[in-house]
C-alpha cells in the first residue's frame, strides 16, 4: 500500500479552539493508494496550554458517489506524552468533534477502532499524514513544547 496526498484536495483554515479561544488550523484532504480513493482526513492542529498537539479523524471507504454506508471514522490524538521524548498517537473516539452527517458513517469509539479489522489501514493514513502534510508535520515535530520543557 503506498498511499499519497491528494494536494489538489488539500484545503487549510483557522479557526478559534472553543475550549480555550486560541487560534488553531485544520487542514484536510483526500488520500489515494494509487488511483483509489481510500479515505478522508480531518488534522486540526491546536495550542492547548502551550502543548502542540494534532487530533486527527480518517473516514475510510468508498469513495465518488453519493453512498456512505461503507464509510467508518477512525480518531487519534498526536502530541507529547508523558515519558518519551517524540509525540505518540493514541487511537481516541473518531469524529468527536465532527457533526453527525452521513459522510462520516460509522464513528468509531475507541473500543470499537482498536478491535476493528481497518486498523492498520487507519494507522497508515495516519502515518502518510504525518510525513507529507506540511502543516501536520511542522506543527507537531518541529514546535511547541515537548512534555512540560
Amino acid at each position: 500500500m503506498t498511499l499519497v496526498i491528494d494536494e489538489g484536495s488539500r484545503q487549510v483554515r483557522q479557526f478559534v479552539c472553543p475550549c480555550c479561544n486560541t487560534q488553531a488550523d485544520r487542514t484536510w484532504a483526500n488520500i489515494y493508494d494509487g488511483t483509489t480513493a481510500l479515505a478522508v482526513y480531518y488534522a486540526s492542529c491546536y495550542h492547548h496550554n502551550g502543548v502542540h498537539e494534532a487530533w486527527i479523524d480518517a473516514i475510510l471507504g468508498t469513495w465518488g458517489g453519493n453512498q456512505f454506508d461503507d464509510h467508518i471514522t477512525f480518531g487519534c490524538r498526536v502530541g507529547p506524552v508523558i515519558g518519551s521524548p517524540a509525540p505518540a498517537a493514541t487511537l481516541v473516539n473518531g469524529g468527536a468533534a465532527a457533526p453527525d452527517g452521513p459522510i462520516f458513517g460509522q464513528k468509531l469509539s475507541r473500543e470499537e477502532g482498536l478491535t476493528h479489522p481497518r486498523l492498520a489501514e487507519f494507522w497508515k493514513v495516519v502515518d502518510t499524514i504525518l510525513e507529507h502534510d506540511e502543516l501536520v508535520r511542522r506543527h507537531v515535530y518541529e514546535t511547541g513544547i515537548r512534555n512540560g520543557e
